[in-house]
Order: C-alpha cells, then structure tokens, then sequence
C-alpha cells in the first residue's frame, strides 16, 4: 500500500469529503431555483412532486444518504496552475477519494467496463472518474468543479452537425425536438445545457461545460446570451413539468456555450442535469485552504 506525504493525505481526504457533500446536499443556486418553481407552481400534482423533492432533500441530509440512489459516475473539471504543489500526483489523488468515498459516502458502483461488460466494483475503470483538464500558467491555485453523472440525466443527450444554411435557429429546434422525445428520461426539471462547435466531439465538451455553470448565468455575448432566454421560454412552454407529468415549467436552465466553427459546418450538442444536479465547485491554495463557493456554510 502506498505511503502519502501529509499534503497528499489531506488533499485526498478533502476530496473525498468533497464528494460525500456533493451526493447529499445539492448546490445552492439549484436548492434556491427549485424553490422559485415550487412558489410558482399552480398544479397541485406538481406541487406535491417539488414538496417531496424538499422531503428527499432534507432526508438526505437527515440521515446522511445519498439523495439519490444513482450516485453517477464522478467527473472532475480541473483547472490547474503550473505552479500547484501537488500537480505531478493529482490525479492518483483524485482517484484514491473516489475510491474512499465509493466505500464511505457510499457511492453506489456505477463504472462498467465497455464491451466486456463488466462492474468494476470500485466506481473506477478504463479513464473513469473521468477527469477533464486545463492549465492555468504562472499560476499556484487550483479549481474543481465535481460532478456526479446520473445515467437518467445522461441518456436525452444528443449531438449533431448542421450545414450552415440552416440557420442559428434551427439550434432551438434541435434541442426542442431532443426535449420532447427524450426529456422525460432525466427526472425533469432539468438543466439543459447547449454546445456549439466546429463538430460533434467539440460541441459535446461545450455541452456538458455549460451544464455545470451557475444557474441562471448568462453567456457574455449578447446574441448567445437572447438564445439562451429564447430557448429557455420555449422549453418551459412545453409543460413537461416534474417527473414529466405536467407542470408550469420544465427547466431549472438553459446556458450555451460556444465557440469558432469551420465555414461550412457547425456541430450542435445538448446535455441534461436532472433536478438533483450535483455538483461542487471548490478552490485550493498553495497552502492547500479548500473554499466551497457552491454550498454556502460548508468547509472540507
């Protein structure tokens, strides 16, 4: 068994933490737009569905269980500086505290491997927990935003490339049409989020990003940004509702996320978050102090 250094002990035992928090206690900003539906809401049937999200919330963390028993599969988007002292062994470390919080939180074992079929056992496998990285230069600070992929949430995903002739606006129609047909799976209210790119693999990364933002949050280009609001109204004027049995709205977000394409394509993504959309964003010093800016009064 392999001997960590004191630092390295308490970044694995902070991340596991990390994790524990994220699988029973959600974010925030989704605690506080579940609450606006619920207020808003005028059918009864749906009323009671956001009464026993509250119910499942609060027993969560009552009983310190997992909110719901599909723990997902664990992501990490890691924004590294160059200059991060632990940044030659991190992600053995991330590893380790999936592996710890899979036996402590407990995490529900969801890493299969593909085409032999089978369960790890230990929520790690072939390129999973599933780690996505970018480097910060001249910089000593570390910023993580965990995860935990629900398969429900991941099943409505969908990406496609479009011709430009198209038109921008056959981005809300795409995701409408993924919406309708598929929305249900991901245990509604969802947050939807929307990549687009020169292609497929591209605008996918984009979508699932743009998932992980505030909710609420606005792109900074201001015709992206009347998209998002445009797609969101349309989406809520479905009336999916909770758990898809109808209701005044079907999404907690929408939030694109772009970037430069090639002239004669352009690739379209989107990605769900259901109503339990847990994640964590946490930041580290030099000195390893963990900052929690998602969950307010919560320390590793």
């Amino acid at each position: 068994m392999k001997k960590y250094t004191t630092q390295e002990t308490k970044f694995i035992l902070a991340i596991e933490k990390a994790l524990d928090i994220t699988a029973k206690q959600l974010p925030d900003d989704v605690i506080c737009r579940l609450n606006e539906m619920r207020t808003a809401e005028t059918s009864p049937s749906a009323k009671a569905f956001y009464d026993c999200y509250f119910e499942n919330m609060d027993k969560a963390i009552a009983t310190s269980r997992p909110i719901c028993q599909d723990t997902g599969v664990v992501n990490f988007y890691v924004k590294v500086g160059t200059h991060f002292p632990l940044i030659d062994s991190l992600e053995e470390l991330l590893i380790k505290a999936v592996e710890r919080a899979t036996a402590t939180v407990p995490l529900r074992h969801n890493a299969v491997e593909t085409f032999v079929e089978k369960n790890t056992g230990t929520n790690m496998g072939t390129k999973v927990p599933y780690i996505e990285w970018e480097i910060v230069p001249n910089s000593s600070e570390l910023e993580i935003i965990i995860y935990l992929a629900g398969g429900g949430s991941s099943l409505p995903g969908r990406a496609t490339v479009m011709v430009p002739s198209a038109g921008y606006g056959a981005i809300e129609d795409f995701v409408m049409d993924t919406m309708v047909n598929f929305g249900i799976n991901a245990c509604p209210p969802l947050v939807v989020g929307i990549g687009v790119g020169p292609c497929v693999a591209s605008s996918a990364r984009l979508a699932k990003k743009a998932t992980l933002r505030t909710l609420g949050s606005h792109n900074p280009v201001e015709l992206v940004a009347k998209q998002e609001q445009k797609i969101f109204d349309t989406l809520n004027a479905i009336g999916i509702g909770p758990q898809g049995l109808g209701g005044k709205e079907s999404v907690m977000a929408v939030h694109i996320e772009n970037m430069a394409r090639h002239p004669s394509s352009f690739g379209v993504a989107v990605a769900f978050g259901c109503w339990a959309h847990r994640r964590m964003v946490l930041k580290v010093d030099e000195n390893l102090n963990f900052t929690v800016t998602t969950h307010k009064g919560v320390s590793l």
